[in-house]
């Protein structure tokens, strides 16, 4: 899992290792105050979740610096139904 921040590839996708910084660090925190992760995967190491929205194109930063996700990717509001 470390060794995907290792390459060029995630370095690149986010436009450097500063935004890569950022965007881990930004969606960390949400992961740790109860955010819902955006991919299904078998293990609570909060990073490697990170790394694989980053990967699947789940999240990135905005022109001004904050996080986001895809819209299709986030859930839908308690109460809603979906069609």
């Amino acid at each position: 899992m470390l060794d995907e921040l290792k390459e060029e590839y995630i370095v690149n996708k986010v436009g450097g290792r500063f935004k890569l910084s950022t965007l881990i660090q930004k969606r960390m925190v949400q992961l740790h105050t109860g955010a819902i992760p955006l991919v299904n995967l078998k293990t609570q190491d909060k990073l490697e979740i990170v790394i694989q929205e980053i990967l699947q194109d789940k999240i990135y930063l905005d022109n001004s610096g904050e996080l986001q996700a895809r819209a299709e990717e986030l859930p839908a509001p308690e109460g809603t139904v979906e069609e």
